[in-house]
């Protein structure tokens, strides 16, 4: 039977697992990426000094190395002009090479100085075309940002952790960091996508125009889809469409909201347009908005500037990334023993200890944090540095913005300001203007069973990847979500009647209006192991807890008691990974190890008995409890 064709918008970390999905169930996946490269909104990007294109970083190296990429290019160039070319095919690109020993041989003296996150020759199973490919694209990109592109600062750092963040068949090397900057991001990335072959399967500088259904669709269940590359348009068919843009498409900019904006003689940008604190150096700056991006923006320009402010309408709870004990936030709090006793316990008493444990660290209230909700109605915020850079006074906390004046910004508590430059940090929106209009792919609430399939489709042949908000990592959530996809493109999985679909999409919008704050950036909010147990069970992989704690007792403690990391989603069912086990019982000695830099001489003494009987104890205690949560879970 002939392999179904499956396009994939968006070479991201949603469209990554997504081709991968694909090709583990024999599918074959064509991939369309509007950029130069993969890594979505990971792949840092500064504006050029050449006719304002955008450019990719290629790496710390190169800024360390001088002009090491206008060598690159230049040796190209001569190159070229010297020797003979031969062509060689990488995928559909064609591009050329030069075919004698003396430039293979520069080539090779080329690529061992290249950026850490580049491919090199010295690495296994990287072939020459792929990093032709990618010198290519770096140097002589012709990209241009659309407007309201999402865009990453340098500084950004992922705020969920290296095991709890990884694709579930493919761990972080144990050597990174637990939270990992965009630059090492972008090198597992491209580890992920070398290790299974999924460059491939990508068209880059590849923007998708139209999708829309074939006049058969109810019959075929196929679509059209019309790619602009080269300035040349061309129709594919597909018997499946997998949308992997995600959440951050287009800036939100509500200049409408704060009055007398137009007339402000200062700078004011979106967060998408902040890239390094140097500009705002001496400057009076306005930060508006209290989400992650908002808190580490107003931070790094505190540092340079003359004074931040920070604006919020709302407040804010702030999570440290380092939990009890130094561990990772994420890997201390998701876990199954976790989930569990929250289930059992009031919410009112869940928040208490949360804001309780938040508010040991500094009281909100006195730092003018205080939230307008509780905390877990509404999104958090990950930020290490705020408190510091508040009780040092670089950043001091106001109100919502009221209006603008020519020089100055006035706040609803009545205090007016000097500023030179305000910064929207008020997040993203989200759309797909290739789609055909048609409520019944997507109506004006994006009502989607489980966050993926349009349940008013004739087939479901269409699937959205990474539209939601989880509370935790979105890599694995959307990995599940594409593995999901995929069986039901194959037949392999039903979906319920549209009816019922329907019927469930109504009864999570209302559970969430109990539980969330009625808020846009809420609407598609997810619990983490919940959403990832919801779908995994669809798909047959969720774990048998049972199964285990009979079977493999000390495998079935980590899984239980241990952080809710993806790799527990490949232990059985489709696409089950030997390596899964193993990973599990691992990820603790991956958590330490680029930690334990510094060797230590331990003490040679025995640990007391008193020790050895509290240990007893509690694994006796451990052992108890998950045995009775388990019996009130069935």
């Amino acid at each position: 039977m002939k392999a179904k064709k499956i396009a994939v918008i968006g070479a991201g970390v949603s469209g990554l697992g997504a081709i991968k999905s694909c090709l583990e169930e024999g599918l074959e996946p064509t991939c369309f990426e509007k950029g130069s490269d993969i890594g979505g909104l990971w792949r840092y990007e500064t504006w050029g000094q050449a006719g304002g294109h955008l450019h990719a970083d290629p790496g710390p190296s190169l800024h360390t190395t001088g002009h090491l990429l206008a060598a690159l290019w230049a040796g190209w160039m001569q190159l070229k002009a010297v020797c003979s070319p031969w062509t060689l095919h990488d995928g559909q690109r064609q591009l050329t090479l030069l075919n004698n020993s003396e430039t293979l041989s520069t080539w090779h003296t080329v690529f061992t100085q290249c950026p850490p996150s580049w491919p090199c020759l010295t690495s296994p199973g990287v072939s020459l075309s792929e990093l032709t490919h990618h010198v290519f694209m770096t140097a002589s990109s012709r990209e241009t940002p659309d407007t309201g592109r999402a865009g990453i600062y340098k500084s950004l750092t992922c705020n969920t952790s290296k095991e709890m963040t990884a694709f579930s068949d493919y761990p972080v090397p144990d050597h990174f960091p637990n939270y990992i900057h965009n630059s090492k991001m972008m090198e597992y990335l491209r580890m992920y996508a070398r290790h299974f072959g999924l460059m491939q399967h990508i068209e880059f500088l590849a923007k998708v125009c139209s999708v829309r259904k074939r006049p058969d669709f109810s019959s075929s269940g196929q679509w059209d889809v019309v790619v602009e590359a080269d300035g040349k348009q061309q129709s594919y068919i597909f018997d499946g469409v997998m949308i992997c843009s995600g959440h951050y498409t287009e800036k939100h900019l509500p200049l409408q909201e704060f009055a007398g904006i137009q007339k402000f003689r200062g700078r004011y940008l979106h967060s998408w347009e902040y890239k390094q604190p140097d500009t705002f150096a001496g400057k009076r700056v306005v930060v508006i908005g209290i989400g992650n991006s908002g808190a580490d923006v107003a931070g790094e320009i505190s540092r340079v500037a003359e004074q931040v402010f920070l604006s919020t309408r709302r407040g804010a709870w702030i999570w440290n990334r380092v939990w009890d004990d130094g561990n990772p936030m994420d890997t201390a709090l998701f876990t199954r023993y976790n989930r569990a006793l929250q289930k059992l316990l009031p919410s009112f008493l869940i928040n208490r200890w949360a804001e309780k444990k938040l508010n040991a660290r500094f009281n909100h209230a006195n730092y003018g944090l205080q939230a307008a909700h509780r905390i877990f109605s509404y999104q958090t915020v990950v930020s290490d540095d705020l408190p510091n850079h508040i009780v040092t006074g670089r950043v001091r906390m106001k109100p919502n913005v009221k209006e603008f004046t020519e020089t100055s910004a006035i706040f609803e508590d009545g205090t007016e300001e000097k500023v030179d430059t305000v910064l929207f940090a008020t997040g993203y929106t989200f759309s797909f203007p290739f789609l055909e209009d048609d409520l019944a792919i997507l109506d004006s609430q994006h009502s989607m069973y489980k966050f993926v399939f349009p349940p008013q489709l004739e087939k479901p042949t269409l699937a959205f990847i990474g539209l939601l908000q989880p509370v935790g990592a979105l890599i694995p959530t959307t990995e599940l979500q594409s593995r999901w996809a995929v069986r039901v493109f194959q037949g392999l999985k039903k979906l319920p009647s549209e009816t019922d679909m329907l019927a469930e999409i109504n009864r999570r919008k209302t559970r969430m209006a109990k539980e969330f704050v009625d808020s846009p950036r809420d609407a598609s909010r997810v619990y983490y192991i919940d959403y990832m147990d919801e779908i995994a069970s669809e798909l047959g992989v969720k774990p048998n807890l049972l199964s285990l704690f009979l079977w493999d007792a000390k495998l079935a403690r980590e899984v239980f008691y241990g952080p809710c990391t993806p790799y527990q989603y490949r232990l059985q069912g489709p696409g089950k990974w030997t390596g899964a086990r193993a990973a599990i019982l691992t990820q603790r000695a991956r958590i330490l190890k680029p930690l334990r830099t510094r060797v230590l001489q331990h003490s040679g003494s025995r640990p007391s008995r008193w020790l050895w009987v509290r240990s007893v104890c509690a694994v006796i205690f451990l052992s108890a409890s998950m045995i009775i949560i388990l019996q009130i879970g069935h």
